[in-house]
């Protein structure tokens, strides 16, 4: 048996697989996130902790399995953060996640030092205050006693590996999210840590994502349930290994769209894709050589559970019964847009300060009209993504979609309309992530001979043709709903000048 840890934003997910392929059980603990004004999105670590160590238990007492059987344990991490631990490897401070954007003007000093263009080439990546440099940054500069103490600065599941094994480490695929790796030249840029004036002495030796980096540590192992001496593998960051267990492993196998909180569309490449227009960035794979190009916008799945949490706070079924008024309700076809930037947007904007809005609303509108301009703005967002690829000569004939909003008949059918392509949903939607981690894990410890292993773990499940005349009209929307941005993105960004004073 093998466990992984898929950790996100909102919880930790176990899951035990078998080493002949089978996913036996999973188990998810919640923990909270604290959002605040100006940008800020912080985790206790030690929440990360605790929902490992309880979902972990859970799962093998659930299942009956002893901790003995356990061949490895693995971690899918969310991504770009900042874990500053101290010399004793203990919490400076909160984590930094992802969502954090307070490191606007320290990203603007990094780019003026470097360049966009300069930037972009180097890591993969715009230069973006949801990256781990920029924050860093901004904690020099806002938090210098807090600083002074740093050591390391981890990725999350970095910490947790820690945590087991005693180890700092990182992989490559995490280390591509941070604005401070040499993609191609496959370790820290010198170049960008000297610009952001950052020692390099803070970032921890990476490695490749099946590397074991340790065993679980006697005085930890009870509380981890799991047995002293079991081989911990590193993993790698969400996006990737998400796509690993989607069955994207080379240029071969198509595209995938995932839909959780934040929300992406991605394919597997040989090498870096460097938009002419930046609209997409690239990750390093979880497969050694192979690489990730994708986009990803901050609130997909979070805008579905925005409009859902709005609309019917209290109400039992409310999320079905919101499809339901919205499979009835017309939105950009009437002229009605969401623009779905609660947290600002990665792709294709990369500006911290967009807003969501709804555009175009008349009186006749209700909820089903607004729910529905909320899935086709997710749609519409993500599209620009694929446009990325299409035009770099990147096919995407077919797309496979995974996360917990992928339940939704209603978005399949709207992504399917929007994109001009067929859209399935795979039959493990929420576990893509940790099934990917189990796949490293395997690979790591002998346990499967290669990555195509998680080719067994799941099939297409359903899938939606579009409509092609649909379709065409969704081009002119399309066009219109970019327009309602370009419009109004000099009032985000002259409000939010004003605003910081």
């Amino acid at each position: 048996m093998i466990v992984s840890h898929d950790l996100g934003t909102t919880g930790d997910k176990a899951t035990l697989v078998s080493n002949d392929g089978v996913l036996v059980a999973s188990v998810t603990a919640r923990y909270d996130a604290d959002f605040g004004a100006d940008g800020r999105a912080e985790q206790d670590p030690h929440d990360w902790w605790r929902a490992m160590c309880e979902a972990g238990r859970e799962l093998l007492e659930r299942t009956g399995t002893p901790a003995t059987s356990i061949d490895a344990v693995s971690f899918s991490g969310q991504m770009m953060g900042v874990v500053p631990v101290d010399i004793h490897g203990e919490l400076v401070r909160p984590a930094m996640i992802w969502a954090d954007t307070r490191s606007r003007a320290q990203c603007a000093l990094l780019i003026d030092r470097v360049g966009m263009d300069r930037g972009y080439a180097v890591t993969g990546h715009r230069l973006n205050p949801t990256y781990s440099l920029p924050k860093l940054m901004w904690l020099r500069d806002n938090e210098p006693e807090a600083f002074a103490r740093i050591d390391k600065t981890l990725q999350a599941k970095d910490y947790l590996a820690y945590r087991l094994t005693g180890v700092q480490i990182t992989d490559r695929s995490d280390a591509s999210g941070t604005n401070a790796y040499d993609q191609l030249g496959g370790e820290w840029s010198d170049e960008l840590l000297a610009a952001a004036g950052v020692d390099r002495a803070l970032f921890p030796e990476i490695v490749e994502s099946t590397t074991v980096i340790g065993t679980v540590r006697a005085d930890v192992a009870a509380e981890a349930g799991l047995a002293a001496g079991t081989p911990v593998v590193i993993g790698g960051g969400d996006g990737p290994m998400a796509a690993l267990g989607a069955g994207i492993i080379d240029p071969s196998s198509g595209a995938y769209a995932y839909l959780g909180s934040s929300s992406w569309v991605s394919v597997s490449a040989e090498a870096p894709l460097l938009d002419p227009l930046m609209r997409s960035m690239t990750f390093n794979h979880v497969i050694p050589g192979r690489f990730v190009p994708t986009a990803t916008m901050q609130t997909g799945g979070a805008s579905l559970q925005w409009i859902t949490d709005t609309l019917s706070p209290a109400q039992a079924d409310r999320y079905a019964e919101l499809l339901g008024d919205a499979a009835a309700a017309e939105a950009a076809s009437e002229g009605l847009y969401f623009l779905p930037h609660l947290l600002g947007e990665r792709s294709p904007y990369w500006n911290p300060n967009a807003r969501a809005a709804f555009v175009g609303i008349h009186m006749h509108h209700g909820r089903g009209h607004l729910t529905r301009a909320v899935l086709e703005g997710v749609a519409f967002n993500l599209y620009t993504g694929i446009r990325a690829f299409l035009d770099n000569g990147i096919a995407v004939g077919h797309i496979d979609a995974i996360g917990g909003a992928a339940n939704a008949g209603l978005l399949l059918d709207i992504f399917a309309d929007t994109w001009g392509v067929p859209v399935s949903v795979r039959d493990l939607i929420d576990e893509a992530g940790s099934v990917g981690a189990a796949v490293v894990a395997g690979v790591g410890v002998g346990v499967f001979d290669d990555f195509d292993a998680t080719l067994g773990f799941s099939t297409r499940a359903s899938s939606r043709t579009p409509d092609m005349a649909r379709h065409a009209a969704s081009r002119a929307e399309y066009a219109e709903f970019r327009d309602a941005y370009a419009r109004l993105e000099p009032w985000f960004d002259a409000t939010a000048d004003a605003r910081r004073g």
